[in-house]
């Protein structure tokens, strides 16, 4: 089949193993997980003496002996410490490091394909419509070694397709319609800081609407989730259930329901990526019976 052939051709997906993470539903706070990175990448952050190189800027952060070696922002009394012209060199210098590292990332492409730019800039046809969450350690290119123009991306907390979210439904019907994507990626991650918030009996403000999507989900498999046991496997199923809800949610689209009818694609997928490990799981999602299963109520296609 398409969908199993391409994903084992594109990583190794083992299966779900022992879920490792805790549903935490008293927690006073949250945060984003961390990343393991999961091994070699075809690009690597360039070297020092790269950035020197291409950077014009005397100042610069990679010669700069006096920016601080980590973010002080992480912890409080260490940026309440510093002196104003420190908080605005050490701001000045995190700014020009990001141009550093592309103009060394830019040479070292052109250096390795003299035509990458030209062919970048010929447009793109991507094979992937990647639906992500907004953590910042979890890169959709690079956690699956995918190069630019592979992957279409979005991104936002907890991995939603919300059909009341403007954004996420104009990439859907765009990267369907326009781009002819043949695989739609729903990737959530274990730790979610998002699902977990979402579980949380706090008032977060603006974000009170967004994450009701994901106690909905709760609400839906709530005698499953609570036959659960163990916290860490509950709130790791509920990351699980939230990856296939969304994945329902695309397939309730329009473009995506009747592009299949008339191409056999995009196929919608269900990930799951792990920290421990750097690996995803994929959730095996059955496609076809999934949308076999809301036709009755959610046929779009005009038959």
């Amino acid at each position: 089949m398409l969908n199993s052939r391409v994903t084992t051709s594109l990583l190794q997906q083992p299966t779900s193993a022992a879920i490792r993470r805790a549903f935490i539903s008293n927690s006073p706070s949250y945060s984003f997980s961390s990343l393991v990175r999961p091994g070699p990448l075809r690009f690597s952050t360039p070297s020092t003496s790269l950035i020197r190189h291409c950077s014009s800027d005397s100042h610069s952060s990679s010669s700069n002996p006096n920016l601080p070696k980590a973010n002080p922002s992480s912890d409080k009394s260490t940026w309440r410490a510093m002196a104003e012209k420190d908080i605005s060199r050490y701001l000045r210098q995190t700014h020009d490091r990001v141009f550093e590292h592309n103009r060394a990332w830019a040479a070292e492409k052109k250096k390795a394909d003299p035509a990458f730019f030209a062919n970048l800039s010929a447009g793109q046809t991507p094979e992937y419509l990647w639906i992500g969450c907004s953590d910042s350690r979890i890169p959709a290119e690079q956690i699956t070694g995918l190069e630019p123009g592979d992957a279409f991306v979005h991104r936002n907390i907890a991995n939603l397709v919300c059909n009341t979210d403007l954004n996420v439904m104009a990439v859907i019907n765009y990267a369907v319609r326009h781009l002819k994507v043949k695989h739609i990626v729903v990737c959530g991650h274990y730790g979610c800081g998002g699902v977990k918030a979402a579980m949380t009996a706090k008032d977060l403000g603006i974000l009170n609407p967004w994450l009701r999507n994901i106690r909905d989900v709760y609400r839906l498999h709530e005698k499953e989730l609570d036959a659960i046991k163990d916290e860490e496997s509950r709130y790791n199923r509920l990351v699980e259930l939230n990856v296939i809800e969304q994945c329902k949610n695309v397939v309730k689209t329009a473009g995506v329901q009747q592009s299949y009818a008339e191409n056999s694609f995009p196929i919608v997928h269900g990930w799951v990526f792990g920290f421990n490990d750097g690996l995803l799981r994929d959730l095996q999602i059955d496609f076809e019976g999934m949308l076999k299963d809301i036709q009755k109520i959610y046929n779009l296609t005009e038959s």
